[in-house]
């Protein structure tokens, strides 16, 4: 075992509500609040806000160009430039980190697994299912371990309690009813996720059926006291069911026997506000994500004075942010492999969202008449003598 995984020496500060939190669950699997695969069918699957808002994001961060920092000098070369750019042998940088960016706005919970090599650094890493990994909670508030559980079989990996390395990397958003958990977006915006498919289901019923809800069948005759013997009753909503449902059978005549009234149903300018329901819902679930409306096309909402302010909203408040925990955690979690302090970045300038405004500070830098051509170097961001 590596020495970051041994027990740090007796005299270690620890926090003092540390072994409060654990008292009740000290080597017990945690589990996950809500259950993932619910979750990821009716936002991810179903809804298609939710998908177009987590797909952008993700995609988006995966795709900025990664950079490592040893101190203040760039490192071109590296085992973890390498390690990032072919994480494991069925995906590369791109791949991987959108699958890891999807399950954090998806789960609040993300776990990468570092696969050692037989010098003991990590050769391969891996992005698993959060709905198949438990929490080990520990006696000092961190945990002792993860378990992986699919098809019948279980996974477990060791965690210090003290200095909490381990070859899982537990990547979570901040939940403040849960000491081991995440809170998602998908959460925070269910109800809004069940509206728009509640609202997509009903608007479906309906054009199924000829845009009108139904119609009432009157018995006008008075035999039998105005009623249908069971057998024309079943015989009735037999043909109904086969002649008369369905969008393609939409505008025939109804063919009634004697006795019988067809009465509408109209629906009500209140009944038909459903797009009104969804754009609300839409609305919601994109805040719930960070995600400007604006983009979406829905109408009625411009917070915004134009697409550019929209995205670059999304980019400064969103994406980075976002971006910036996951490489923090990863240089946190790698450097202690390699003897050093590492700080995995990304390279702002090939984030093309972010022209506008440095086009504006590189504007405004250059009217400054009184900075020299080094000083207005450094407020750019570059050092004196980079090109």
């Amino acid at each position: 075992m590596f020495s970051f995984l041994k027990k740090q020496p007796p005299h270690t500060k620890r926090s003092g509500a540390g072994a409060v939190l654990s008292y009740t669950q000290v080597g017990r699997a945690t589990w996950t609040p809500k259950r993932y695969d619910a979750l990821a069918d009716v936002s991810y699957a179903k809804n298609v806000i939710a998908y177009r808002c987590m797909k952008e994001i993700a995609q988006s961060a995966a795709t900025v160009d990664v950079l490592l920092f040893q101190g203040d000098r760039e490192l071109v070369t590296h085992p973890v430039l390498s390690l990032l750019n072919r994480p494991n042998p069925s995906q590369g940088r791109v791949t991987f980190l959108e699958m890891v960016f999807s399950q954090l706005l998806l789960a609040g919970n993300a776990y990468i697994e570092a696969v050692e090599n037989d010098n003991g650094l990590p050769q391969e890493l891996w992005a698993l299912r959060p709905d198949r990994m438990q929490v080990v909670a520990g006696r000092y508030g961190l945990p002792v371990g993860y378990e992986y559980s699919a098809a019948g079989q279980t996974k477990r990996w060791a965690a210090d309690d003290v200095s909490g390395r381990s070859l899982i990397l537990h990547l979570k958003q901040y939940n403040p009813l849960n000491d081991w958990y995440g809170q998602s977006a998908v959460e925070t915006a269910s109800y809004a996720i069940d509206q728009f498919n509640a609202a997509s289901v009903w608007n479906q019923a309906l054009l199924q059926n000829g845009c009108r809800p139904s119609g009432a069948l009157v018995v006008e005759g008075k035999e039998e006291g105005g009623l249908l013997t069971d057998e024309q009753y079943t015989r009735l909503k037999e043909q109904l069911e086969e002649n008369y449902t369905g969008a393609m059978q939409a505008g025939r005549p109804l063919l009634l026997e004697g006795g019988l009234k067809w009465v509408d149903m109209m629906l009500s300018p209140k009944d038909m506000d459903f797009m009104n329901i969804k754009h609300t819902a839409a609305r919601e679930i994109a805040l719930a994500f960070g995600y400007p409306p604006m983009l979406l096309g829905i109408p009625g909402d411009n917070t915004y004075a134009n697409q550019k302010e929209a995205r670059l909203a999304l980019w400064e408040q969103t994406i980075i942010p976002l971006l910036r925990q996951v490489l923090d955690s990863m240089s946190h979690w790698l450097s202690p492999y390699f003897g050093e302090e590492l700080r995995l970045t990304f390279d702002e300038d090939s984030i093309s969202a972010l022209n506008a405004k440095r086009e504006m500070l590189w504007t405004r830098i250059n009217a400054a008449t009184f900075l020299s051509d080094a000083e207005k170097r450094i407020a750019v961001g570059y050092e004196q003598g980079q090109k």
